[in-house]
C-alpha cells in the first residue's frame, strides 16, 4: 500500500526525528486539503515531556479558534498516546489518520469513543521505521513506553 501524500510528509518528519536521535514519530495538521503545520517527536532533542509529534504540530499551527480545528484532519505516523489523544479530543479534531497502529496501539478505541473518526493507514514504511528504532535503541524505547 502506498502512503497518502500527507502521510508521506508525516513520515518525513518521523525520519527527521530519528536522524536527530529522537523517537521517529511525525504528524501533519491539514485544513481544507492544505498543510497547516507539521510536527515531530522532540522529547529527546529538547528534554521536553510534551513535545510529541501531534502536540508539536498543534503548537506550530499557532493560536486559533476552536472552530478552525473542527475542520482539520491530523495525520500521525504512530497511534497517539493518551496525552496526544486528549489533545485531539480537546481541540475537537474530527478525523485522524494513523500510519502505524501495529507497533503501539495507543488510544484508538478511546478516541473513537469520543466521536473522532480514526482511519488506520498501516503504512509499512511507518511500521518499519519504528521497528528499526526499537531494534537500535531498545533502552530508549523502554524508557518512553514504560516511564
Amino acid at each position: 500500500m502506498t502512503m497518502s501524500p500527507f502521510m508521506q510528509v508525516a513520515y518525513s518528519e518521523a525520519q527527521a526525528s530519528f536522524n536527530e536521535g529522537g523517537l521517529p514519530v511525525g504528524s501533519v495538521l491539514v485544513h481544507d486539503g492544505e498543510i497547516v503545520s507539521t510536527g515531530r517527536n522532540r522529547q529527546e532533542q529538547t528534554g521536553s515531556n510534551l513535545l510529541h509529534a501531534e502536540n508539536d504540530a498543534l503548537e506550530r499551527a499557532g493560536r486559533r479558534e476552536r472552530r478552525f480545528f473542527r475542520a482539520c484532519e491530523l495525520y500521525t505516523t504512530l497511534s497517539p498516546c493518551p496525552m496526544c489523544s486528549g489533545s485531539v479530543v480537546f481541540y475537537e479534531i474530527p478525523r485522524i489518520i494513523v500510519g502505524d497502529c501495529t507497533t503501539f496501539a495507543g488510544e484508538v478505541e478511546w478516541i473513537r469513543s469520543r466521536g473522532v473518526t480514526v482511519d488506520l493507514e498501516e503504512s509499512q514504511e511507518c511500521i518499519a521505521l519504528l521497528q528499526r528504532f526499537i531494534r537500535e535503541k531498545p533502552d530508549l524505547w523502554r524508557k518512553i513506553v514504560a516511564d
